[in-house]
């Protein structure tokens, strides 16, 4: 009798205990977003943009915050796929082939690897459409722009239009692109359209510092110095939830060396602040 109560009470309170839940992990967190993480730590620095290949876009965790608002609107067949296509997009280029054995992906030349990631993001446009098949549009223009600029620059313009986060992505790619052209005042132009949006995905201080670099371009320089100097004295004055001072971002610090350089009386104005952080912007 005593053991039967025992165990009815082993029952009664294993039925009573929370129940752990199931978390669904997505593919793209646990394996595409460390590596766009990753490459784009091996990007700072470099100068490169979006304009020149896929890995300037990874840069950002513009893409990893989209991929994260986009994770509870498709299906994980979609997220699984277009996660491969993204690594394959990622895939090293190398004359060099892996050791026997080795699953990693490569590709022998720029042109074949931005083909083969075609390939894949085209099959999830055409299998699943909506939010993925958009990304995957997204994707198919900056891997087309290795390999067929001008072709890539249309898709980019038919995407831009769009007022979702891709659309917003490719407006943004498409103002790197006129900067690159040297088309200076049609890339001023999307980058204020991106700046006078209250969520343009991508951070305000970045969009303003690359409008601030086309000024600077065009011989406007109270215009640059105004905007790197609004982006490096918030930055210096913010302060977190325990009233201590934020480190700079990269994109606040280097505004603030650009401040320096264009007027050094103006950059006494700004405040000294916590040293930059590690992470970048």
């Amino acid at each position: 009798m005593a053991k039967k109560k025992r165990r009815f009470e082993q029952l009664e309170a294993a039925a009573a205990a929370p129940k752990e839940k199931k978390t669904y992990v997505d593919p793209i967190q646990q394996q595409v977003i460390p590596r766009i993480e990753d490459a784009g730590k091996k990007l700072e620095g470099k100068g490169k943009t979006i304009l020149y290949g896929i890995a300037a876009l990874v840069v950002l965790a513009i893409l990893v915050g989209v991929f994260l608002r986009w994770n509870n609107r498709s299906s994980g067949a979609a997220q699984a796929a277009l996660g491969k296509a993204i690594e394959t997009s990622q895939a090293q280029v190398t004359e060099t082939a892996p050791p026997a054995g080795s699953t990693q992906k490569f590709f022998r030349t720029e042109k074949e690897r931005a083909e083969a990631a075609i390939a894949e993001f085209q099959v999830v446009v055409d299998k699943f459409g909506g939010d993925a098949g958009e990304k995957a549009k997204y994707f198919v223009a900056i891997n087309r722009l290795a390999i067929d600029r001008p072709a890539a620059v249309q898709e980019l313009e038919g995407l831009a239009n769009s007022g979702s986060d891709t659309g917003k992505l490719a407006k943004f790619a498409l103002a790197q692109t006129r900067l690159g052209d040297n088309r200076l005042d049609e890339a001023a132009t999307l980058y204020q359209e991106l700046a006078a949006m209250s969520d343009p995905i991508v951070a305000k201080d970045t969009i303003n510092f690359e409008l601030a670099k086309i000024y600077e371009k065009q011989g406007k320089k109270q215009e640059a110095v105004a905007i790197y100097f609004n982006i490096a004295k918030t930055a210096s004055e913010a302060k977190d939830a325990d009233g201590k001072a934020i480190p700079l971002t990269e994109t606040a610090t280097n505004a603030k060396e650009k401040v320096k350089e264009l007027d050094p009386e103006k950059a006494k104005e700004i405040p000294d602040a916590a040293p930059p952080s590690p992470f970048g912007s």
